[in-house]
């Protein structure tokens, strides 16, 4: 715009049309009302902002990190333990089971109270709570459960409060690169995690110390919370910091996150990625293990410590790659075709997972025949699978408004894991132990189990492109009305009833709502 921003704080924010960029390089479609991107709000340097944000992606690092150790050690504990497929599963389950249930009461608490108290307890909890698991003994693998259960509830209070905080003090083009940094932690976390657990538990020659690495670094996450973050008013970059939040009862939330069709359709496209990374992340390392193991490609142990930890570390390094090229690739595409389509957003998410469906198939059935290729298709599959992570939080934000995004957020966290990675790995498990029965025990029939077992990832990724196909069809009337009930949350000032600020003849000038809302 050709007005300076002083007038522009004064006034609020101001509303643009898709065809005024407000130098973000967004175009929101025909007819569409955005918001110009403003600076971090007052008080917080816009190298501060940043320094946040860094702080929140290590925090994010060690929160994947924490989940996927124990998959880098998966067969160690079997042994330990003496468990099955099954009894393994639970382990993720029972996880990602207490991380979904707490969510929503986290994401009502983030919504009103503190969150950088939230977040420092949440993580002082799950911290300590890791560190005892690695003490549990061998005949109380319930108490290992118990523990990763406890895990969960830490993680659930993180993950629904981090990103709000991002959306707080960036917008825009600003506001999509931050949250890639942010979920670039995912892929790298959970490939850290398989390398991490399967190093340490080789240098130690004992995996429970696989368990103990993260805890410390979760006190450095602490202590960096409280002299680094500092917390932005909830929605600051997007109403005027004069004007008081006008919040609406949970229920009243509720139904209306629950009439938000983009927000629930890509809910369930984002659960279809959720139920395909949960089940590789547990099981691809066993399975890679097990098909080298009936090809003849790989002896088999004579102590099941050193099983399988080729495989581990590289699954875990082929994540960590793809996961940055996948999330790197996913905002720089988003970025670039937001000006070409405003629904370029769920088209992305749509591509990567229908792109990645077939891959992982081949990936699966080709395991027993050429390892080459199985790793060939396993990394085009996993980047095209990571192409959403940051998408999908941006498209949370941006058509959910300030005051319901933590609820938002832990309804997204609630239906993903309870449809996906809550019961994928016992669902994988269970599968590979039913075709399992009454066949003869040998490598070929532990491998071709849990083959079959893992095909059905491909239906779920390819039904999640479907989810976000639909999504796309109603993403420009939700973002509109998104932007427009954040203003007409607030407040109505006297003789402001029913009014909001929009750009005329380059000046901010306020109008009825009515019309702008066609």
């Amino acid at each position: 715009m050709a007005t300076g921003r002083a007038p522009q704080a004064a006034a609020g924010p101001v509303l643009r049309r898709a065809d005024d960029t407000g130098g973000d390089g967004e175009g929101l479609g025909e007819g569409a009302v955005g918001l110009a991107p403003p600076t971090p709000p007052p008080g917080i340097s816009p190298s501060r902002a940043r320094l946040t944000v860094a702080v929140l992606c290590y925090i994010n690092l060690l929160n994947y990190m924490d989940r996927f150790t124990v998959a880098g050690v998966l067969p160690d504990i079997e042994a330990f333990f003496s468990i099955g497929d099954s009894s393994s599963g639970l382990l993720q389950t029972v996880f990602i089971s207490s991380y979904m249930v707490l969510a929503p009461v986290f994401g009502y608490l983030g919504d009103r109270h503190s969150r950088k108290r939230l977040l420092c307890l949440g993580i002082a909890l799950w911290s300590a709570v890791t560190l005892a698991s690695s003490f549990v003994p061998r005949e109380r693998f319930w108490a290992l459960l118990v523990a990763r259960a406890l895990v969960g509830v830490g993680e659930a209070s993180y993950s629904t409060v981090a990103p709000t905080l991002i959306a707080d003090l960036f917008a825009g083009a600003d506001r999509s690169r931050m949250l890639g940094c942010f979920y670039l932690a995912v892929p790298l976390g959970s490939g850290l995690g398989y390398i991490a657990g399967a190093k340490v538990k080789e240098a130690a020659a004992d995996w429970h110390w696989a368990l103990r690495v993260t805890p410390g670094l979760g006190v450095v996450a602490v202590v960096l919370l409280f002299v680094v973050v500092k917390e932005p008013p909830r929605g600051a970059v997007e109403r005027p910091l004069d004007a008081p939040l006008h919040y609406t009862s949970w229920a009243t939330d509720l139904r209306a996150l629950a009439t938000n069709r983009s927000f629930v359709l890509s809910t369930l496209g984002f659960t279809a990625v959720a139920f395909v990374t949960g089940a590789l992340a547990l099981w691809a390392p066993a399975f890679l293990y097990r098909s080298r193991l009936a090809s003849g490609a790989r002896e088999p142990c004579a102590e099941p410590r050193g099983c399988h930890a080729d495989e581990s570390l590289i699954f875990g390094a082929l994540t960590c790659v793809t996961g940055v090229l996948g999330v790197g690739a996913g905002v720089e595409l988003s970025r670039r075709l937001r000006p070409v389509t405003p629904r370029a957003d769920p088209l992305l998410c749509a591509a990567g997972l229908l792109g990645s469906a077939p891959f992982l198939f081949l990936a699966v059935v080709c395991a027993r025949a050429t390892v080459l290729l199985t790793y060939i298709f396993i990394f085009v599959g996993e980047t095209l699978l990571s192409l959403n992570w940051a998408i999908v939080a941006d498209i949370l934000l941006y058509v959910v408004v300030p005051t319901r995004r933590s609820t938002a957020e832990a309804l997204q966290i609630v239906v993903s894991h309870l449809l996906g990675d809550a019961g994928s790995p016992y669902l994988i498990g269970v599968i590979s132990d039913r075709l399992r029965r009454g066949a003869p025990d040998s490598f070929l029939a532990a491998a071709r189990s849990l083959e079959h077992a893992l095909l059905l990832c491909a239906f779920a990724g390819a039904l999640g492109g479907g989810f976000f196909l639909a999504t796309a069809l109603f993403l420009e009337g939700d973002r509109r009305r998104a932007q427009l009930d954040a203003q007409r949350m607030l407040p109505a000032e006297d003789g402001d009833d029913g009014e909001i600020v929009v750009p005329q003849r380059g000046r901010p000038t306020k109008v009825p709502v009515s019309s702008v809302l066609i």
